[in-house]
């Protein structure tokens, strides 16, 4: 796996990031009954308790079975319940039958996590060679990362799950912060020109940031902030998921194949006053607030209708140096009254016009972790920045996020962009 570490990594640190993010996993879980943790909504969601095995699986696959004497695996079947989408690990329990798996319960679950940790522990004290504790380093590095994901998972497959009860229950019963009024949508300019894109920096970075690479940027205008709610309203007042002229002809087709009217979890009362379904439980629809849970298809056609485009991942990228980093609660926030480019990270994931393919010099490592990015690197599109679910410290302006044009299950917004 190709990737960058700290020139001069510390174990400690290193182990106590270890236990920091592991537990944090368990703390998202804390809401939920062990019934939640067990449901799963649709096949791109997982339960709960599959993501809490499936992270610690990585470690015990990818860390413990290469590196730890004598190794016995916790259970040999959760080799393949566990497994997720490495083909070079062997045989996959299927992705849409997760829910099915009501055993092992959750306190089986727990004690996995628990025995897998304390023999990652027992690793990180031990006497390594150079070698090893640099393949170690490497190996918790990635799976740290990658636990940070599924935890953004965690919290946006749980809301799609709470989602389709009739009692819409919140995830955390807490009162929702009251947005103020967003400010006016102002354009700002970008000259663009040659520019270099891609990770450039000491820490950890995937490596379908890398190589870093010179690419030209036009000049351009990016909006100041996401588009709202109320913006979004307006959208639909206008018949803008009735008119094709909008819409890409797959987005038009996958509009009318479903009959949309509005964002996932919006629904309109009998009085046409909107409500959204949130983490924190459903509400009226704030119009100050980030327009949410959009597909590509959504966003593209919202575009249209403002007279302008989405933006493509370099522009995202380059603009994206002189932006604040920003971290939400359960629900994109409101923009405030401060000037310059606001909400680019912790708010909503931003679809961007670029498709998600390789950078030039692209290689994929050898062996199962090769996997992670590569292959994917086809009918998806590259959304840019975080959201108001992504762990903090995992942001960052190189970051590719990507999803098919038609997920909308995820905290993803609309950042318009149009020519200067």
């Amino acid at each position: 796996m190709d990737m960058r570490l700290p020139r001069q990594p510390v174990f400690a640190q290193l182990s106590a990031r270890y236990r920091d993010v592991r537990r944090h996993s368990l703390l998202l879980a804390e809401p939920l009954t062990d019934e939640d943790c067990g449901a799963q909504s649709m096949p791109d969601a997982s339960p709960i308790k599959w993501h809490l095995a499936h992270t610690t699986w990585f470690f015990e696959t990818f860390i413990l079975e290469r590196m730890e004497a004598g190794f016995k695996p916790f259970h040999p079947a959760f080799r393949v319940l566990f497994n997720s989408y490495y083909n070079g690990i062997g045989e996959k329990h299927p992705r849409a039958q997760r829910g099915l798996l009501t055993r092992p319960a959750m306190a089986q679950v727990r004690a996995y996590r628990a025995d897998v940790d304390a023999r990652v522990a027992r690793l990180l004290a031990g006497e390594l060679d150079a070698g090893q504790r640099g393949q170690l380093e490497t190996l918790i590095a990635l799976g740290l990362e990658h636990e940070q994901q599924h935890q953004e998972l965690m919290l946006t497959d749980v809301k799609h799950l709470l989602a389709q009860s009739a009692l819409l229950p919140a995830y955390l019963d807490a009162p929702a912060p009251v947005a103020a009024p967003a400010p006016p949508l102002s354009w700002l300019g970008f000259d663009g020109g040659l520019t270099a894109i891609g990770y450039d920096g000491e820490g950890f970075c995937f490596d379908n940031e890398l190589p870093r690479h010179k690419q030209y940027v036009a000049p351009f205008q990016l909006a100041s902030r996401l588009v709202t709610n109320g913006e979004y309203q307006a959208f639909i007042a206008a018949g803008g998921y009735f008119n094709a002229a909008l819409w890409l002809a797959e987005g038009w087709d996958w509009v009318r194949s479903q009959n949309l009217k509005c964002p996932i979890y919006w629904q309109q009362d009998d009085n046409g006053g909107w409500r959204e379904f949130t983490l924190r439980g459903a509400r009226a629809l704030d119009p100050n607030l980030p327009v949410t849970h959009l597909s590509l298809f959504e966003a593209d056609a919202y575009a249209h209708w403002a007279g302008a485009r989405l933006p493509t991942e370099a522009e995202w990228e380059f603009a994206a140096a002189q932006a604040p980093m920003e971290t939400g609660e359960l629900h994109p926030a409101g923009a405030g009254a401060d000037g310059g480019l606001l909400q680019m990270f912790g708010h909503c994931w931003q679809w961007t016009s670029s498709s998600y393919s390789p950078y030039p010099g692209y290689q994929t490592a050898p062996g199962a972790l090769g996997e992670y990015n590569g292959k994917f690197m086809l009918n998806q599109y590259v959304l840019r920045g975080s959201s108001c679910a992504t762990p903090a410290g995992h942001a960052r302006a190189s970051y590719r996020n990507f999803f098919p044009a038609g997920a909308r299950w995820q905290f993803t917004g609309i950042r318009l962009a149009r020519q200067a």
